[in-house]
């Protein structure tokens, strides 16, 4: 039934179809799902039908289908193991995307990419032999044979030359050959990048609520200054919404890092509703005292992922108040006269040092780390930033990755309020904060004086505004209300039988054609 429905396009008819009914819903995914297998053929569907709506079928390409599983899959809220070919094809996109990032764009880890690549390939065959296919064009034999080692693949599904490899590999340490292709540039990195000011002893990872509790009257004193961060783990598209695993607040000379996989349980765990209260207040708390500066860059995202920490901070982002998301300001710097995108540092190719961008830097700083480079001079070192933040214990490199995503929020507010006409601010940022105007945009940069048009003057003038004695401003109107004024004129003037003002005879024609071109209501009244 849902086949010929699902040929011919109308999609809506199949949903009504399926409505209610769980049992029909997971066949109508099944068979969706096969049909996304990457050896089916569409047509051997059409001629089974013999539908000769070749034009939709055309429609149903495998990424429409995944698109279509995924959205009744979350509609519908059944596992997405009935699914497995769409699940697989989405699995095989996220390793792309991290072969990009490590080999292409060089802005991971390899402790993180190998991180991300276990937990999307985990027990899974199918993906274990299209990694392997990955490594061989993206890297080498010998690290192929490494994975190939590592997950005891078949020599049969093996590329070209891996399976050899991999014998000569099984009389080695794996630890030695992985160590000596391991090429991080740890200490050139500190020369490129932004660094933490302050010692690693005074960044706390807090991973219960009563270290939390010890804390936190530092973090609510009246007229503090809070820079906050959030990480979780990236989905990688999957159905599931991200959750908020690492909560930074940093204030002067401390980080604050809140495990809020611990530190706020899920609402399915009993037991724990008064640490989940107290959680829950202590945010509240924070955010809504006007008193305290909350500091964030794209606050809004965060704050609504924030939100599945807990029922009571689902409505969150409509109540904060003493808040300043540095996107906006980052925003309004990147409109300043003069101000031009350019790439992050200029490459001295007689240098010695190869420099960040042969090192795997990336060449183009953007978001946060773009505004870190503009006012601190030093962009953020962001190789941690699609770590797995559910993991635990958290690596190094990760807690000192986030200490410094929320610390550079302070300094990034330091700078700006002592030299704001250095960047071109024209008010004072304490003074935005007070007011709490900046998630409405306001404008911030001081910009030439311009005579206002002469709209703005009519305008002004209706409200008692008043303008200098002579302005010749206030009467000329400006270059774009002339310039329709001058294309009307032409326009009126080479209708038929027009004749310039004053003139004592006016043909019906002209009525006539005026009326051609008349307003839709216009035209209604003249029929």
């Amino acid at each position: 039934m849902c086949s010929p429905l699902i040929l011919q396009d109308k999609m809506n008819l199949v949903e009504d179809y399926v409505s209610g009914n769980p049992d029909l819903q997971g066949k109508l995914l099944q068979i969706l799902d096969s049909w996304c297998h990457p050896g089916f053929n569409t047509s051997v569907i059409v001629r089974e039908y013999q539908s000769p709506l070749s034009s939709r079928v055309d429609k149903l390409n495998q990424k429409t289908l995944s698109k279509f599983v995924f959205r009744l899959l979350e509609q519908y809220g059944l596992d997405p193991e009935l699914c497995p070919n769409v699940i697989n094809q989405r699995h095989l996109r996220s390793l792309r995307y991290l072969f990009y990032k490590r080999f292409v764009e060089k802005s991971m880890t390899r402790e993180n990419w190998t991180d991300h690549i276990q937990n999307t390939v985990r027990g899974n065959i199918w993906l274990q032999e299209q990694l392997i296919q990955l490594l061989v064009s993206y890297s080498d034999i010998t690290t192929a044979a490494l994975w190939a080692l590592k997950y005891h693949l078949p020599d049969k599904s093996l590329p070209n030359g891996v399976a050899e490899e991999r014998q000569k590999l099984k009389d080695r340490e794996r630890d030695q050959v992985d160590d000596c292709r391991r090429n991080d540039h740890e200490e050139a990195r500190r020369q490129d990048y932004y660094q933490l000011p302050i010692p690693q002893e005074n960044i706390h990872f807090l991973k219960s609520w009563e270290e939390v509790a010890g804390w936190k009257d530092v973090v609510l004193q009246a007229g503090q200054v809070v820079g906050i961060d959030m990480e979780w783990k990236p989905s990688f598209g999957a159905v599931r919404k991200p959750r908020v695993s690492i909560l930074q607040m940093a204030v002067e000379g401390h980080v604050f890092l809140l495990d809020l996989l611990e530190v706020s349980k899920p609402e399915d765990r009993r037991g724990e509703e008064e640490e989940n209260e107290a959680f829950a207040h202590f945010i509240q708390e924070l955010y809504l005292d006007p008193s305290i500066t909350k500091l964030g860059y794209g606050m809004l995202g965060d704050l609504r992922n924030l939100a599945s920490s807990g029922p009571a901070l689902r409505d969150l982002d409509k109540q904060v108040q003493g808040v300043l998301d540095l996107f906006q300001i980052d925003k309004q710097l990147q409109k300043r006269p003069g101000q031009r995108k350019k790439s992050s540092r200029p490459v001295d190719v007689l240098a010695q040092d190869p420099g960040p961008e042969a090192r795997g830097a990336k060449r183009a700083e953007k978001g946060l780390s773009l505004l870190v480079q503009r006012v601190l001079g030093k962009p953020l070192d962001k190789a941690e930033q699609l770590s797995d933040w559910e993991r635990r214990p958290l690596r190094p490199a990760q807690i000192l990755y986030a200490a410094s995503d929320a610390y550079c929020l302070l300094e990034v507010y330091r700078a700006l309020c002592d030299d704001p006409a250095r960047f071109g601010l024209s008010v004072d940022l304490r003074e935005v904060v007070k007011l709490n105007t900046v998630a409405r945009g306001p404008r911030l940069i001081a910009r030439p004086n311009r005579p206002p048009s002469s709209t703005q003057v009519s305008k002004d003038r209706s409200i008692g505004r008043r303008y200098p004695s002579g302005a010749s401003y206030a009467q000329s109107p400006s270059p774009s209300s002339r310039a329709r004024t001058i294309r009307r004129n032409r326009w009126t003037r080479s209708l038929p039988g027009f004749r310039e003002p004053g003139s004592s005879w006016v043909p019906r024609q002209t009525t006539r054609q005026i009326g051609l071109v008349a307003s839709k209501p216009q035209r209604a009244l003249n029929r």
